[in-house]
């Protein structure tokens, strides 16, 4: 019988799907926008371990309601989701992870959450941890066939078809919720804190207006960038990964010290997603529009993700770049 916490298998990152016959045993699913959980039901109770191991029960009284319905002792390993104005909302989703008692009965009424289940772990008294992947599917499979897990807990989308993986990487699975595919080799174990399975974020390019820099401006390190919303309102957007020798170069020679009428003047940017500590930064003249390359995970107009520098965009002012 398996104990929490348990740490999660994970997946390294590939940049393109793998041709079809390098992985023919392999199993596709999407990659969802959502907390990764693991949930242990066992005689009706339900321990729901977070990523990093606090329980997370609390916060979702619903799914607590719905494990005593469940006959079977489980251990399913999956995403806790939000769905909300037509896609998976990760924003109404961190909100409710911090609300427990009465605040997250309030929140389970008016935004429910589900479980999308993708790994099983435990069933029939025993860790299934050393089976392969496919009869671990396989076993999941037949819980929801069986009626014994219904909703709010869900099956991932599967497939064994690459061609159908392929379509998930379209932008418009991203703006749903749908951020790529994980791809797991049907003869896998389940390795918990190793990178035995595969990810391929799904990408497209967007402007944004460079406004700040880490590191010097004449050679910076990354940039901060910038958009309007439709109130005429310049908000932080996103932050880039790290940028080349040759792109410091290029940069450096195009941006300019902003002055104390920055509309960033006074403004503090957190170090990270969720993080309580605030970046240093240089502001500059917001004038300078860059092309970038993103994922789908934004919330509100801000990318969660550091994103990736492609190009200057001398073709395009400020104001041409779509509003928030």
């Amino acid at each position: 019988m398996l104990t929490p916490p348990i740490t999660p298998m994970l997946a390294r990152a590939r940049d393109v799907l793998p041709p079809a016959g390098q992985m023919p045993d392999a199993l596709w699913q999407q990659k969802i926008d959502g907390y990764r959980a693991l949930a242990f039901i066992r005689s009706g109770a339900l321990h729901l371990q977070s990523r990093g191991g606090a329980n997370l029960a609390p916060a979702f009284p619903e799914l607590v309601a719905a494990a005593r319905g469940v006959r079977d002792d489980l251990v399913v390993d999956g995403e806790l989701v939000v769905f909300a104005g037509g896609r998976l909302d990760f924003a109404a989703l961190q909100q409710r992870a911090r609300r427990t008692g009465r605040g997250a009965a309030e929140a389970a009424r008016e935004a429910p959450a589900h479980f999308v289940a993708f790994d099983l772990l435990e069933a029939d008294g025993e860790a299934w941890l050393s089976r392969p992947y496919g009869e671990r599917w396989t076993r999941l499979e037949a819980a929801f066939a069986t009626g014994v897990l219904r909703p709010p807990w869900t099956l991932v989308a599967c497939t064994r078809d690459r061609e159908v993986a392929a379509e998930w990487l379209d932008p418009a699975y991203g703006r749903v919720g749908v951020e790529g595919v994980v791809i797991k080799p049907a003869s896998g174990l389940y390795r918990p804190g190793q990178r035995g399975w595969w990810k391929v974020r799904s990408f497209q390019s967007a402007e944004a207006v460079v406004a700040g820099v880490t590191g010097p401006v004449s050679a910076p390190h990354s940039l901060l960038l910038g958009r309007y919303d439709s109130a005429g309102r310049f908000r932080y957007v996103a932050r880039t990964t790290p940028l080349t020798a040759a792109a410091r170069r290029e940069l450096g020679a195009l941006l300019v010290p902003g002055g104390p009428e920055h509309p960033w003047a006074d403004v503090r940017i957190s170090a990270g997603w969720g993080s309580r500590e605030y970046l240093r930064f240089l502001p500059v003249r917001p004038e300078l529009v860059v092309e970038v390359r993103t994922d789908s995970a934004v919330d509100q107009g801000r990318h969660r993700h550091p994103v990736r520098y492609l190009r200057v965009r001398d073709d395009l002012t400020p104001h041409e770049v779509p509003a928030l």
